[in-house]
Parts: structure tokens; C-alpha cells; sequence
């Protein structure tokens, strides 16, 4: 049964197993284990950045495809579901439409960009690619009346999902049964939807020929299929899921702004995630994740009790000032490349082979 449901992709490996099931049980029961809202906003970003790096890797990791054009993707969907709420007010059929809406303006731009550049080689992709997602930045910035400009879009959901609502007044298990409470579980359910809808294509024939065009375009093509046609439907279908990404980040966060979807930071982030947990490998999204955000959301309040700890020893208390966090989390990067260079799901799988 779960094999099926992971379409026959198993970890390949009991310490990658166990570490897997370790994070979806905690992001399973994430507003009963951990209190406070810190907790259970990291836990929703983790889930939100599992489908927006997976479908990144579905472009880079299965077919080879370097494109920085993502996170405008993941932008037109958190604007989708900000613009639709903003202008129809808060109600199902505005989440709905601003998805639709947000999908299908997706499905036409990831077409256009991948018909007129996949044709180029890779390096000419990805500045294009870029200059795209630049430009649909700054046009999102300055179109204040449509997107509110620098200061984004605030907006109501559902009675259901907003956080004054009440499903019961008694906690249950520690948990307030609040619409945040309902609100979570909808993104998780979601993501988990996305991600194995992801692990069914990329280990479907489609899925095969992707890889096999990132192993060798020229002997794919010369076998008979057609690259450029599968790299465009690669593009569109990573596209689509970074959409639905940006979607779910819109309902989470109540808000959206430029910073917020559309940043070359996040480009920055989702290929460091990428990297981490390994190219080619859906787990690796869960795992590099988890990892990253852990560490983005509490390297810095660990910093600040170590340099706590050691205040008799000055130069050693001064580095670890929480001040120098982005320091550490380049050094934790440079080594984890080091030693993990086929990243976290590649290195455990060919340890157990080994």
C-alpha cells in the first residue's frame, strides 16, 4: 500500500526511511507538539517549500533545466489568491478563482517561455529566464492598484480559516481548534497532495524520458522523442505546481507582497535546498527543506545561548554572536556540499548500497 503510494519510489535506504518519517510525523502533528506561533509558521513554510523545491527539481533535477524564472510562478499564485480575495472578498469561490486564474496565466507564460528559449543552450535559458522573472517583479511593484505596489495585498479568508474562528473553546491534546488549526491542516493536506502527484510523474515513462533527456539530449532525440517537446511540458508542469506553492503561501500568510513571493532571495534559497538534499531525488525536497528552514528560522537563537554559554571566553562568545547566524549558515552549506555533494537522499542511499 505505501508503496503504491509512493509510486514504488521507496527511500532505498532505513536511516533516509526513518528520517523521513520522522519529519512527516512531525509536520503531521506539528500544532499538537510544539507551541506557540513560531513553531507552527516554520512548520507551514517547510510544508509550502517541500512542493515549491520539488517542483523545482522536477525542472533541474530530472531533466536538467537551469531556469530562475520559478519564483515568479510562485509569485503569480500567492498573488492569484491575493488579488481574488482583495477584490471579491473573503469566500471559498475567491480562493478558487484566484488559483484558477493564477494556474492559467501560469500554464500560458511557462508555454510562451519554454516554446521561444528551451530551443537556446542552457546558459541563454537561464538568463532569459531571469530577465522574465526580473521584470515581473518590478512590474508587480509598480502596479499599486492591482498589486499594491511595495506594500503588497492584505486580505480576509474564509470564516472557517480565519484565526478568530473557533471549532471548539476547549483545547484538545494542547492544540487551540482554531481557523489557524484548520487553516494548517489544509495546507498540509495539500502539499502532501502536490508532492506525491510529483512522485507519480517523475517515476511514470514521462518521467523516464526527462531523465533520460538529462542524461544525454542527443541520444534521446536521436532515439526518436522529441526534447523539446518534453523540456516545455517539464517547464509547464513545474510551473503549475510552483503555483499551487504560491497559493497555499497566500493562504497561509494573509498576505503578499513583492518580498514576500516574487525576491531573488527565494530563487537563492530553493537552490540551496536543491543542493542540500540532493538534485534528481523528490525526498531531498523534505529533507533539504526541513534542514534549511530549521535552520533560517533557529541557528539564531542558538547562536545567542551558546555565545551565552561561553561569555568567559570573549573571542569565542564573539563568534558566536547571533549577528554572524548567516556566517554559520554559509559554513553549515559549504560543509554539507563537502560531504554530502550528491546531497543528503544521494549520499544515504549509496551508503546502505555501499
Amino acid at each position: 500500500m505505501i508503496a503504491r503510494l509512493l509510486s514504488h519510489d521507496l527511500p532505498k535506504s532505513r536511516v533516509l526511511a526513518f528520517i523521513l518519517a520522522v519529519i512527516v510525523l512531525g509536520l503531521a502533528f506539528a500544532p499538537f507538539l510544539f507551541s506557540g506561533a513560531k513553531a507552527l509558521n516554520v512548520a507551514a513554510k517547510i510544508l509550502i517549500f517541500i512542493v515549491l523545491v520539488a517542483s523545482y527539481d522536477l525542472l533541474l533535477g530530472y531533466t536538467g533545466i537551469v531556469s530562475f524564472a520559478h519564483t515568479m510562478f510562485f509569485g503569480i499564485g500567492a498573488y492569484g489568491v491575493a488579488i481574488a480575495s482583495t477584490r471579491m472578498g473573503p469566500g471559498w469561490s475567491s480562493l478558487l478563482t484566484g488559483a484558477l486564474g493564477a494556474v492559467a496565466l501560469s500554464l500560458v507564460l511557462s508555454l510562451v517561455i519554454g516554446l521561444f528559449s528551451l530551443r537556446v543552450r542552457a546558459i541563454f535559458y537561464a538568463m532569459i529566464t531571469l530577465a522574465v522573472a526580473s521584470a515581473f517583479q518590478t512590474l508587480a511593484s509598480q502596479l499599486s492598484e492591482i498589486t499594491g505596489g511595495e506594500d503588497g495585498l492584505s486580505f480576509k479568508l474564509p470564516e472557517l480559516l480565519a484565526p478568530s474562528f473557533q471549532l471548539s473553546d476547549t483545547p484538545f491534546l494542547g492544540a487551540s481548534l482554531d481557523g489557524r488549526f484548520i487553516t494548517y491542516y489544509l495546507v498540509f493536506a495539500c502539499a502532501a497532495l502536490l508532492f506525491l502527484a510529483m512522485l507519480r510523474i517523475v517515476n511514470s515513462p514521462f518521467g523516464r524520458v526527462l531523465q533520460a533527456i538529462r542524461e544525454n539530449d542527443f541520444r534521446a532525440e536521436a532515439i526518436g522523442y522529441r526534447t523539446v517537446v518534453f523540456r516545455t511540458l517539464s517547464n509547464v508542469l513545474a510551473a503549475v505546481f510552483a503555483t499551487l506553492a504560491g497559493c497555499l503561501l497566500a493562504i497561509w500568510l494573509r498576505y503578499n507582497g513583492p518580498d514576500t513571493s516574487l525576491s531573488f532571495e527565494i530563487m537563492v534559497d530553493i537552490l540551496l535546498i536543491v543542493v542540500i538534499g540532493g538534485m534528481g531525488t523528490m525526498y531531498g525536497a523534505i529533507c533539504g527543506a526541513t534542514i534549511f528552514l530549521l535552520a533560517q528560522s533557529y541557528l539564531q537563537d542558538l547562536m545567542a545561548l551558546g555565545a551565552n554559554a561561553v561569555q568567559s571566553v570573549p573571542l569565542l562568545a564573539a563568534f558566536l554572536s547571533p549577528d554572524r547566524w548567516l556566517l554559520w549558515l554559509g559554513i553549515l552549506f559549504v560543509l554539507s556540499v563537502y560531504f554530502f555533494p550528491t546531497g543528503i537522499v544521494g549520499k544515504l542511499r549509496t551508503w546502505r548500497q555501499g
